[in-house]
């Protein structure tokens, strides 16, 4: 039978030096036995694409109809996600690195959408023996759906499973701003442009597009913790990415400028943050501009002879960025007469799997520096109050890990679920 301990399991523990600023408060060093990665998930087979879609919209009540439409995007690439494999791949870069590095734990895998499922990797997890865990997760960024829902898919994992209390999930801090994801990008805008320029294309005449996947503005707001929220919304995941561009673009020769569209100084290469994958009702406001707008506004104003696209938002490319930037950005460029060339993710490139392991470094050894970059700062292993909710009115509180307030979330669900269940 499972002991359950204090709840305080679901939350990581505040080192005894942190900073009282929110982007720099660090965790306790512990002892972790295993390290989960998590991801999103995606369909194995045709057959999977369906059941996938559904739990990828569940409570949306988004019919089949629609469902059928967006699932042709997986038929085109034969029926399956490249995510799995890209997983994969990573996680055994990852075991490599750490071996490397004397890190002796083990990696398990668990997924929001499909298999492995989140209880699934747990289960296994606490039947191997383990009860520390550090969760790394494949989204670099801070929002409810890159940050937040990991936290609540650990913390609702360990619910369910009855394992709360035998077993706790720490989750690393956002990584967008280390230096080792953002690397790869850079030597990709840089091959990208010397492409281009051997085509005879003008750097002046080249624009640079970095694509991220779109969210409601609401989600937008409620970004970042109540901490800094206090005098009007935080917007840490608008702030993040546009720090991480900014980065990039003064890491490429004759880019270092603000983006032409909020303003700056002019540069031979101009920069804006465009959007895509949206997939809200459109009476619901989500960022924009969306890249498709973007690309027919350039090829309508001549300003530009060139397109660089950038998914600065993804890890790796899987179907959102094969089919989203490569197949219709991709056609937008050619309808409007432009050239077109997509930098690649940083995947499997080994200086992200080394910053994924510097990740593990700073949580399991004191004193070890966190490596970042970009004016924004850095960003917190313990999450602050309230950090990073939906911003639906129809969102309810479900137990999450790794925040300040795990414990009373886990308390809120539990209220909940027993009213609930006295109402019926």
């Amino acid at each position: 039978m499972t002991q359950h301990l204090s709840t305080t399991d679901l939350r990581a523990e505040v080192g005894d030096d942190t900073c009282s600023d929110p982007r720099k408060r660090r965790a306790a060093a512990r002892d972790y036995d295993a390290i989960l990665v998590a991801s999103f998930g995606g369909p194995e087979s045709p057959e999977d694409v369906l059941p996938f879609l559904r739990n990828v919209t569940r409570g949306r009540g988004i019919p089949d109809e629609r469902l059928v439409e967006v699932g042709e995007h997986y038929t085109a690439l034969g029926g399956r996600s490249p995510i799995n494999d890209q997983n994969r791949a990573l996680i055994d870069a990852l075991r490599a690195e750490l071996d490397v590095r004397g890190i002796d734990l083990p990696v398990y895998w668990g997924n929001r959408n499909w298999e492995p499922s989140m209880s699934r990797a747990v289960r296994e997890l606490h039947e191997d023996g383990h009860h520390e865990v550090l969760g790394i997760a494949t989204s670099a960024y801070s929002s409810y759906s890159s940050c937040r829902q990991y936290r609540e898919d650990f913390g609702r994992a360990l619910e369910e499973t009855g394992l709360l209390g035998s077993l706790r999930i720490d989750k690393t801090r956002p990584y967008f701003n280390h230096p080792g994801f953002l690397a790869p990008m850079t030597d990709g805008i840089r091959g990208a442009l010397k492409d281009l320029e051997s085509e005879g294309h003008d750097r002046s005449r080249i624009r640079v597009l970095f694509s991220t996947h779109s969210i409601p503005d609401a989600m937008a707001d409620a970004s970042g913790p109540a901490e800094e929220r206090t005098a009007g919304p935080a917007r840490w995941y608008v702030a993040q990415h546009e720090a991480a561009c900014r980065y990039l673009m003064e890491s490429v020769p004759g880019g270092e400028t603000r983006d032409t569209v909020t303003g700056g100084a002019p540069a031979d290469l101009s920069w804006e943050l465009v959007y895509q994958s949206r997939s809200g009702p459109p009476q619901v406001p989500w960022l924009e501009p969306d890249i498709n707008d973007v690309i027919a506004r350039i090829g309508r104003s001549g300003s530009h002879d060139a397109v660089i696209v950038v998914p600065v938002g993804f890890v790796s490319d899987h179907v959102e960025v094969i089919w989203d930037l490569d197949t219709e950005a991709r056609r937008s460029a050619e309808q409007r007469h432009l050239a077109f060339r997509r930098v690649s993710t940083s995947g499997t490139d080994p200086r992200f799997v080394a910053a994924l392991a510097d990740l593990v470094e700073e949580r399991t050894t004191a004193g070890t520096p966190r490596r970042t970059v970009t004016e924004f700062g850095a960003t917190p292993d313990v999450c602050g109050t309230a950090c990073c909710l939906s911003g639906s009115s129809r969102g309810t509180t479900v137990p999450t890990t790794s925040a300040l307030d795990s414990d009373q979330d886990l308390r809120e669900f539990r209220a909940r679920a027993r009213q609930d269940g006295e109402q019926r």
